[in-house]
């Protein structure tokens, strides 16, 4: 796991085992992007961190934790926690000691303990996962199957595994055009719609058009 960013995988296990069938939360718009987030002393929230890198049109930023170190005129850090794209912030805040920080390196080269802000975010990530709409046992082992089994002649059989994954997009492009206009005819809201898939409404939309156009 990254010590930056990071987005939970949808897990489904059948079995012995499991089996990671795709990360839902990226492919819906990273709705749900974790981060460890910063505050300063103040309480205060710092936007981008820029980097002074000569002269020329892109200047260089970055929001990654360790980059408010307070070198070179930087913002310092005075607690972490944990952050999602949503705008949901963890209440937890961690402080950094900085008496036991080395001033001359680079936040990135500490050993700094990040349990803390990523613990909060997989608890915030599991009530958004709590809400999603469950899938059925008998389709959960059916998608897993298929991954397992398609995974297998990728490496084995690839035009076999090709040729699959090609009647499969005719399937969930037509399956996914009814689901969608059947969702339309019963006048479900985009709320609900973005609840039951575990994102935005902003990424519910996009995904729901895909089907459409």
């Amino acid at each position: 796991m990254r010590a930056g960013r990071w987005a939970g995988p949808i897990t489904y296990v059948c079995g012995e085992g499991s089996v990671v069938v795709d990360r839902v939360l990226v492919a819906l718009g990273a709705a749900h992007e974790g981060s460890v987030g910063v505050l300063l002393a103040d309480g205060v929230e710092p936007g981008p961190v820029y980097f002074d890198v000569g002269s020329g049109p892109n200047v260089p930023s970055s929001r990654e934790w360790h980059a408010y170190d307070g070198r070179y005129g930087r913002p310092r850090a005075a607690s972490l926690r944990g952050s999602c794209s949503c705008g949901w912030r963890g209440p937890a805040q961690y402080p950094l000691d900085w008496s036991a920080l080395p001033e001359d390196k680079p936040l990135y080269e500490v050993d700094v303990d990040l349990s803390g802000p990523i613990a909060d975010y997989d608890a915030h990530l599991s009530v958004i996962r709590g809400k999603a709409v469950p899938l059925p046992e008998e389709l959960t082992g059916l998608l897993t199957d298929l991954v397992r089994a398609l995974d297998g002649q990728a490496d084995e059989e690839p035009l076999v595994a090709l040729k699959a994954l090609a009647d499969l997009r005719h399937v969930i492009a037509r399956t996914g055009q009814d689901a969608v206009h059947e969702l339309a005819a019963r006048d479900v809201p985009i709320d609900e719609v973005a609840t039951a898939l575990g994102t935005s409404e902003a990424a519910a939309r996009t995904y729901l058009n895909d089907y459409l156009y």
